[in-house]
């Protein structure tokens, strides 16, 4: 199976335990993890060969950040190495009406203070067959965003088929105006063959809506030929791609969500089963194992859309299942849910 390459940052997250509130903490569980890297985690446990490029410090927390990814399987010999800090995020996780709360502390690392030729793109992508960004990474800073042009330039020089996930996070983008985010998210997106968003990613990044929606109301009620005009929209505006996919979820609560997929070819629109998401242990990186899932998906399945999108789906609903940001799945377990078996019987 192709090789596979993602960029981007790992940091430190620090939470609370259990449903604890920032307020009540005596201490903090510590867990690595990102967007991206978390991708990579999820590829690496389907047995794809992946890497995961990133800038970390040289000191003892950027060494276990790169020992979490060495303890996953995925290869890390192509981190760069230099800034001071490792970017840390504060988790605060919600519970039936209060929903989860994020608090970043990621100025001045070594990931936001990156900059254009301190990655060999050419040498990285030496091998590889498929490259993957999200949103997240040309918001970090403006570095962060040119380095993240190199790659996607790289990567088409060379024939590699890229993806992204557009992941608006609004407590970013703090270097830029929104006139410029929508250039440098513009620029870049024009590269992807995969391009991964839902509803709030496409408005706020490129103004595309879906028409008479609005997803905040829907709960249960989701439904995924509302979103074909989003993805019509977007394959218009990005000529290049192939396959634009979006995730649906419906938030009944912080601790009960309805979880499903659509991905339109520009000819068909695929759509997946409803999960019922009950007792959530934790959605975070929930978006990022639906693009794991894909990726792998659509490299064992290039012919069948909808088996890719099924395993997507099925292997990001278990995911929630998951403390930490990685799923930690595997692919037989994937499977499994896929083929109707949600009983979570004990295995032996």
């Amino acid at each position: 199976m192709a090789r596979v390459v993602t960029f981007g940052e790992i940091m430190l997250r620090l939470a609370p335990q259990g449903f604890l509130r920032f307020s009540q903490a005596n201490n903090f569980d510590a867990i690595y993890g990102g967007g991206e890297s978390n991708v990579a985690v999820s590829l690496a446990n389907y047995g794809v060969d992946v890497d995961f490029v990133t800038r970390l410090p040289k000191n003892d927390i950027g060494e276990c950040a790169m020992m979490e990814m060495r303890k996953r399987g995925v290869g890390v010999d192509k981190i760069v190495w230099g800034g001071d800090r490792l970017g840390i995020y504060f988790l605060e996780t919600g519970a039936v009406s209060r929903g989860s709360k994020v608090v970043y502390d990621r100025a001045h690392s070594a990931m936001s203070e990156i900059e254009s030729g301190m990655v060999d793109w050419d040498e990285v992508f030496d091998g590889a067959e498929w490259f993957h960004w999200t949103g997240i990474t040309p918001a970090i800073s403006q570095g962060s965003a040119d380095v993240c042009l190199e790659a996607v330039k790289a990567a088409s020089a060379k024939g590699l088929t890229i993806s992204t996930d557009l992941n608006y996070r609004q407590k970013l983008w703090k270097y830029c105006d929104n006139a410029h985010r929508e250039v440098v998210m513009t620029e870049l997106t024009s590269y992807c063959d995969i391009i991964l968003g839902n509803e709030e990613d496409a408005e706020k990044h490129f103004n595309i809506k879906p028409e008479g929606l609005d997803i905040t109301t829907q709960g249960e009620q989701v439904k995924g030929d509302a979103f074909l005009s989003v993805c019509d929209q977007m394959m218009k505006k990005f000529p290049r791609a192939k396959k634009v996919i979006t995730t649906l979820r419906g938030s009944i609560s912080a601790s009960h969500n309805t979880w499903a997929g659509v991905l339109y070819d520009g000819k068909t629109l695929f759509q997946t089963r409803q999960y019922q998401i009950t007792d959530i242990v934790d959605r975070v990186g929930g978006g990022d194992s639906f693009m794991g899932g894909l990726i792998y998906g659509l490299l064992k399945y290039p012919e069948d859309d909808q088996n890719a999108l099924d395993f997507a789906v099925a292997a990001s609903c278990l995911k929630h299942t998951i403390k930490g940001d990685a799923n930690l799945v595997t692919v037989s377990e994937v499977e499994k849910l896929m083929g109707g078996d949600a009983s979570g019987r004990v295995a032996r």
